[in-house]
């Protein structure tokens, strides 16, 4: 059967670079990388507690591991591509494993003994396991590591190619041989050639030898790309490591640099720490020597109180002018507010006495004294059943004969002959006692501070009336 070179597999485009520290998918890889991640996962998942191990592969990690990492690969790549925690274990173990497989020299009578394929292999192994490592890791030198382990992979399938070649080459050169000793076999057998099949095999020969000189330029190209290549890979890997010494040296810097920092802060924190000590000690000292000074002059005041037997507990001198001094109700003891009026008629046991027609004339003072009277009580009888407060309201009796207006819960009372409502309500507020909320309502000046000089709140007929809603 007859190999042809142009039917092989096509080499594999090399990965295209990413931005350094850009994540990647494990499918963009490039295969032996792909492989290395999967083959860890799969270890992974069998070191793995039940805890740390995804819903999605629990049935997997329960396979043998060779079986995991062929069975189970589109499940592992998408736990490690979409679980960060699964990502960060798979990450672990390779760490742990690359460490394990540094620590452990390699055999020289064992290296001796493996061909040029496997030296080949073994060659490339690190490069391989340092870019699935960088994939893991999200090392800021991944793409450096990727793109070498890319040119790797493909000079690894460029010599697969080159071994078909060669093997095509070897069983074309064969055919060659047969097809030229069989007319020389045949004439030294007494045959009689045949034209039509020396002609043939004529066409087979040239034939035979174009293909052979299309392949060798086939080999020649390849080994050429794969020697362009190798130098390529080897550059790339060269500049990734010195890449990677920097950034190692430049944390080495800083971590130095952060080291220093934390002393000087930990030398400063100290230095305020003594500060404080001897400013406490300098205070304390200070303290001490006012504390004697202060226990000398107590003592010599208490020494000159029984020298000259002072005698205490006079009123104060301000005490004595304020006594003096006419009584002058606060402003907070007179309102304007209805709210507040209606705030005082609730508080417990208030007395609410009201300047009857006084109130009356400010608010419809042109209805006749009986209607005034009428609406007055009517409106009273409504505020104290809101409120629950006594309420008394005086009218002016003197040449008034009325039929006292019916009241329910209010006390109306008339001035006797002779005497004015304004005696009246003075009278009333002097009989309450000292400490009951007594409210008097009038917008008469002199029975307003009459009252408030006994004692009760006042407010402006007015107000009343807009409490009560007239």
């Amino acid at each position: 059967m007859t190999i042809d070179a142009g039917e092989s597999e096509p080499a594999a485009e090399p990965p295209q670079a990413v931005q350094e520290n850009q994540p990647r998918r494990l499918d963009d890889l490039p295969a032996p990388v792909r492989q290395q991640v999967i083959d860890w996962a799969a270890a992974a998942l069998g070191a793995a507690t039940p805890s740390e191990i995804p819903a999605a592969l629990s049935r997997i990690a329960k396979f043998a591991p060779g079986k995991r990492a062929r069975l189970g690969r589109a499940a592992i790549g998408q736990a490690v591509d979409a679980d960060p925690a699964f990502h960060a274990l798979v990450a672990a173990y390779a760490t742990r494993a690359a460490a394990a497989a540094g620590s452990t020299e390699p055999d020289s009578t064992a290296a001796d003994s493996t061909d040029d394929s496997t030296a080949a292999e073994q060659s490339v192994a690190d490069p391989i396991t340092a870019a699935a490592r960088g994939f893991l890791l999200r090392s800021p030198d991944q793409a450096a590591l990727l793109a070498a382990a890319g040119e790797i992979d493909e000079a690894a399938r460029n010599r697969g190619r080159i071994a078909d070649l060669e093997r095509q080459i070897q069983l074309l050169t064969s055919r060659l041989e047969r097809t030229a000793a069989g007319p020389v076999n045949r004439r030294a057998g007494g045959q009689r050639p045949d034209p039509d099949t020396t002609t043939q095999s004529a066409a087979d020969v040239d034939r035979l030898r174009l293909r052979l000189r299309s392949q060798g330029t086939q080999i020649r190209e390849l080994r050429e790309q794969l020697a362009t290549q190798a130098t390529q890979a080897a550059d790339q890997l060269a500049a990734a490591t010195a890449e990677l010494d920097r950034a190692r040296a430049d944390a080495e810097s800083w971590r130095l640099k952060a080291e220093a920092a934390d002393a000087r802060a930990e030398t400063a924190v100290a230095g305020v720490q003594r500060i404080r000590e001897a400013k406490s000690d300098r205070r304390a000292t200070a303290d001490r020597r006012l504390e004697l000074l202060l226990s000398a002059i107590e003592g010599a005041a208490s020494g000159l109180r029984r020298e000259w037997d002072l005698v205490g507990g006079g009123p104060a001198p301000a005490d004595v002018v304020a006594a003096g001094l006419p009584r002058v109700a606060a402003d907070a003891e007179r309102t304007t507010d209805p709210a507040r009026l209606t705030a005082w008629a609730g508080m417990p046991g208030a007395h609410l006495i009201v300047d009857g027609y006084n109130v009356t004339k400010t608010g419809f003072g042109d209805l006749s004294l009986s209607d005034q009277r009428d609406r007055l009580v009517r409106m009273l009888s409504s505020l104290a059943a809101r409120t629950s407060a006594e309420v008394t309201v005086v009218f002016d009796g003197a040449a008034v004969a009325a039929v006292r207006p019916p009241a329910r819960g209010i006390r109306v009372l008339f001035s006797p002959p002779g005497v004015l409502a304004d005696d009246v309500i003075r009278d009333l507020v002097r009989a309450e006692p000292a400490g009951r909320t007594v409210i008097v309502v009038s917008s008469d000046r002199e029975v307003v501070d009459r009252a408030a000089a006994d004692g009760a709140r006042t407010a402006a007929s007015t107000v009343l009336l807009a409490a009560v809603g007239s």
